[in-house]
């Protein structure tokens, strides 16, 4: 293997025509929510238990919904069989469904979650005829209506997943409403129109992202299936534009850069444009339009094996999932390369995929759970990933400890470098990112023989005085990927104090290494048997132990390349090179 790295073969690239750079800045990244806007949230909340709130969720009682959506994806089979077994089941916790305790819950947050959105629907509905499901989605619906119809309160009641529960009742309601007991049904119909009056009044309050969309979904949905609703669908629909606005970029991707909260804003709006068919009326052109831009861009993050790549605790969603979904929607469309809002690159050759976040974090106020993933990379060879974040900090199943769980959002468990062990941005105990990466520089270019892009970030700037810059060079026949990493003093008259710094590749699931006897190179042989060489100069490369979140929730024993080396005060680079064998 040539001990040449990318700066030596630049010239042989051929020319290279320059896409116009762009600073990103991440405005207030680092403030979550004002005392003004928390406290404004906390009065919104206690508004629930007043005598006034309690009169806005009265009203006529709805003798029947006026259509019956269908419900445009498949539900997890393994769970939809544990429902029929008599178990719900999610993300490793199990709770036998005829003792579930929802007046004093003993599972995890994400398992209240899935109760509360009644996602469980999918599941069950997905492996059950109507006779066979009916009678378990009744079992477990007049648990919750004894335990939260007539109580608005936290979690069942946040705006959120009360909107998912209105889609979710409205297209499986052959589960939920076939029953011959009359109060039973008027129960569910009842709990279904105050939940929609509930969220008429606080959709513009709720944080921008997921949430904020699948609220006003749920208003949009609400008014229209309900008998008395159409006078208000301008209205309903305005406020699903006004959530659209400040929850997806221009370019397609969601404010809080998380490909997993992508798939799920898809699948709301798609959803969402199923009550409208069964209506028999159009939908509005912003949801095909915002369509439009979503798929591309979540395309963008998909790998070679058409499954997601796992960045800002999302895991990697398979492919087959992802095809499902996408083909719902109706869109057909190429993954988008360059999603400079977003912030995520993606070069393509060959068989090769790079994903690179090049980009600031996402700000504290729109999400919580982040991860310090500047100028990470992800890379895959076909259907094989050969370079991989740890991922799933919030994806893992529940058995996973709450320290590696936050420790899945370091920068440490990214493919990017790490300077004297710190994040490059801050991970708070809260959930939120603080300080660190504020602003990142970004160019790309383009040629008949390499795709090239380059970015540099700020967050080690402050704390030793250095800007990491990162080039990657994917060659055209998507047989070489090249790097560099450098530490470059953030200004000429601030301090720079020499300090260590560790590179860390972390490898794909089944890719096995053997590293070289001089140090600076390793083999890495895939699942399928292909051979890549990578090698290093300007640092020492070892092989250590990692892990990786797979689709299922499961961490996974896996290794890591790890550089490591010292900066001196003028700083220093790393060349590297990944190049197929044979």
């Amino acid at each position: 293997m040539s001990d040449r790295l990318p700066a030596d073969d630049l010239l042989e690239l051929g020319a290279l025509e320059p896409v116009e750079g762009k600073w990103l800045v991440r405005a207030g990244g680092d403030k979550g929510l004002s005392l003004a806007e928390r406290l404004a949230e906390q009065f919104h909340r206690l508004t629930w238990r007043t005598p006034l709130h309690g009169m806005r969720l009265k009203g006529r009682y709805p003798l029947k919904l006026l259509a019956v959506p269908d419900d445009p994806f498949l539900g997890d089979f393994k769970r939809g069989q544990a429902l029929l077994g008599g178990q719900m089941m999610f993300r490793g916790e199990t709770r036998a469904i005829e003792s579930l305790n929802l007046a004093k819950p003993d599972f995890s947050a994400d398992f209240a979650e899935y109760l509360h959105s009644a996602a469980w629907l999918r599941d069950l509905s997905s492996v059950a005829t109507r006779v066979q499901g009916v009678p378990v989605a009744e079992a477990i619906m007049r648990q919750w209506l004894v335990a939260h119809a007539d109580t608005i309160s936290e979690p069942a009641w946040r705006a959120d997943l009360c909107g998912r529960r209105i889609l979710a009742w409205s297209a499986h309601a052959p589960l939920i409403l076939s029953s011959t007991d009359l109060v039973y049904r008027s129960k569910v119909l009842n709990t279904f129109a105050r939940g929609a009056r509930h969220l008429d009044r606080g959709a513009d309050k709720i944080a921008p992202g997921a949430a904020r969309v699948a609220t006003a979904c749920g208003v949009v949905a609400g008014g229209m299936l309900l008998p008395g609703g159409d006078p208000r669908r301008l209205a309903n629909e305005a406020a699903l534009t006004r959530a659209l606005a400040v929850s997806v970029f221009e370019d397609g991707g969601v404010v809080s850069r998380s490909p997993a909260t992508q798939l799920d804003v898809i699948m709301l709006l798609t959803a969402l444009r199923e009550v409208y068919e069964a209506r028999r009326i159009e939908p509005p052109a912003l949801i095909a339009d915002t369509l439009g831009r979503l798929v591309p861009a979540l395309l963008g993050v998909c790998l070679g094996d058409g499954g997601l790549s796992s960045w800002q605790g999302g895991g990697p969603v398979p492919g087959e999932t992802v095809a499902e979904i996408v083909a719902a929607t109706g869109v057909r469309t190429r993954p988008l390369r360059q999603a400079r809002e977003w912030g995520y690159q993606r070069l393509s050759a060959a068989q090769a995929v790079v994903v690179f976040d090049a980009a600031p974090p996402p700000v504290a106020r729109v999400v919580k759970g982040g991860c310090a993933s500047t100028l990470a990379f992800e890379f895959s060879d076909g259907p094989h990933r050969i370079v991989v974040n740890c991922g799933g900090a919030r994806a893992g199943i529940a058995q996973l400890p709450g320290a590696l769980v936050e420790g899945l959002r370091t920068t440490a468990a990214h493919s990017t470098l790490v300077v004297g062990d710190s994040n490059s941005t801050a991970v708070q105990p809260d959930g939120t990112l603080g300080r660190g990466v504020g602003a990142v520089e970004l160019a790309r270019q383009e040629s008949e023989n390499a795709s090239r892009v380059e970015a540099s970030h700020d967050g080690y700037a402050r704390r030793f005085g250095f800007v990491h810059r990162r080039q990657l060079i994917l060659t055209g026949d998507g047989r070489e990927l090249r790097g560099d990493d450098m530490l470059l003093p953030a200004s000429k008259r601030g301090r720079v104090v020499a300090t260590g710094f560790v590179l860390r590749f972390h490898l794909g699931d089944g890719v096995e290494v053997s590293p070289t006897a001089d140090g600076m190179a390793a083999l890495l042989r895939l699942p399928g048997g292909t051979l890549w060489q990578f090698r290093c100069k300007g640092g020492a490369l070892t092989v250590e132990p990692s892990l990786w979140v797979d689709g299922a929730g499961r961490p996974q024993s896996t290794f890591q390349l790890v550089v490591t080396g010292e900066t001196p005060a003028g700083g220093t680079n790393v060349g590297w090179v990944l190049k197929r064998a044979g």
